[in-house]
């Protein structure tokens, strides 16, 4: 299945059904009267949050949705049906923007969420509604009134506890596949990843889900590389794991690169609680490891974020996702991370009002 994160489409609700004009005709009744019933409400376009979806790639192939229209009314006082909602099945983490792409409408982060983004118009009147002591064969019924028209956006933000960060080739996708049971494509090129990816990474008993985002490069946020419109499915994340090349020519280099990259996004990335760990350390000799590492804690220290008050700045792991040295610590960094962000939702979430 391919990866779809952003979509244009347009919606309209139903128009409301027309109201009748009709008169009662039956034998030995002489004045009957009017009994044109009214028409039914329009259908309107709701977006419901489903299990099972994580990409957008439906919206690819129809890109038109519409509710149906309402019944008209008819003889007899019956009333017209109302019409059928067009519902959009999103995955959870689904933004809806209005056409400038910047309006937010709703946010549908829950399975279950359902929202109406375009009302159905209303029936109209029947003949029977305009009915009085003064005019007792009105012959006039209302048009049903029409429904909303308009163009969304749908921009999907993937859910996840974590979420790695790095350059191109930083070994972000190998550790995915080493501590998950994802799949991603891994190859010895740049950019082999193309799309975001998903894993449920389990340590000590306990569960959270990775994301892996394409690399960024200098200059991603003016459109270089694959740019960073990636950077959206890491915001939700609690932590980051920053990988950062052991192989590469200078690591503080690279992640001062990212960093800035985060900065230039905004969005609270470079704010997130980080794990700094330096990948593929079986690559390279001892001597040159501790080099690299060195010029990694003085690029921390002085781009990386700040502790929060209390706190001391973790020390920069060295992790092989290729022998697995390094990976259980960096799951338990991360994991710990996860379970303070939860704990401390908990507690600043209202408790529930009792009942008797």
């Amino acid at each position: 299945m391919k990866f779809l994160d952003q979509a244009r489409i347009e919606i309209r609700s139903g128009d409301g059904g027309a109201g009748c004009v009709s008169f009662r005709r039956e034998k030995f009744i002489e004045f009957g009267g009017p009994d044109g019933g009214d028409g039914g409400r329009g259908g309107d376009v709701v977006a419901e949050c489903v299990e099972g979806l994580n990409t957008l790639i439906d919206y690819r192939y129809q890109q038109h949705f519409k509710a149906k229209t309402g019944m008209h009314g008819m003889g007899k006082n019956r009333a017209g049906g109302r019409g059928a909602d067009a519902v959009l099945k999103v995955p959870a983490g689904t933004q809806i923007f209005e056409e400038d792409n910047e309006t937010l409408i709703a946010d549908l982060t829950e399975v279950g969420q359902r929202i109406v983004i375009a009302r159905g118009g209303n029936g109209g009147f029947g003949n029977a509604h305009f009915k009085s002591s003064t005019n007792r064969a009105p012959r006039r019924a209302n048009p049903g009134e029409a429904g909303e028209e308009m163009t969304i956006w749908l921009r999907l933000k993937l859910i996840a506890d974590a979420g790695l960060v790095g350059l191109p080739n930083a070994g972000k996708s190998t550790f995915l596949a080493a501590v998950s049971a994802a799949k991603p494509k891994i190859a010895d090129y740049p950019f082999t990843t193309l799309h975001p990816g998903l894993g449920v990474v389990g340590v000590d008993g306990r569960e959270f889900v990775l994301a892996d985002i394409p690399g960024l490069i200098e200059g991603a946020h003016e459109g270089l590389g694959l740019g960073d419109r990636f950077l959206g499915h890491v915001e939700r994340c609690g932590a980051l794991l920053h990988l950062v090349d052991a192989t590469g020519d200078h690591a503080g280099r690279a992640y001062r690169i990212v960093r800035k990259e985060l900065d230039a996004y905004g969005a609270g990335l470079c704010d997130k609680p980080e794990i700094v760990a330096l990948s593929k350390a079986d690559a390279v000799d001892e001597a040159a490891l501790k080099q690299q590492l060195e010029r990694l804690r003085r690029a921390v220290a002085s781009h990386g974020p700040k502790p929060a008050a209390g706190e001391r700045r973790g020390p920069i792991l060295r992790l092989s996702s290729a022998t697995g040295a390094g990976v259980k610590e960096a799951l338990r960094a991360l994991l710990a991370i996860v379970n303070s962000r939860a704990k401390a939702q908990a507690e600043s979430a209202p408790a529930e009002a009792w009942r008797p």
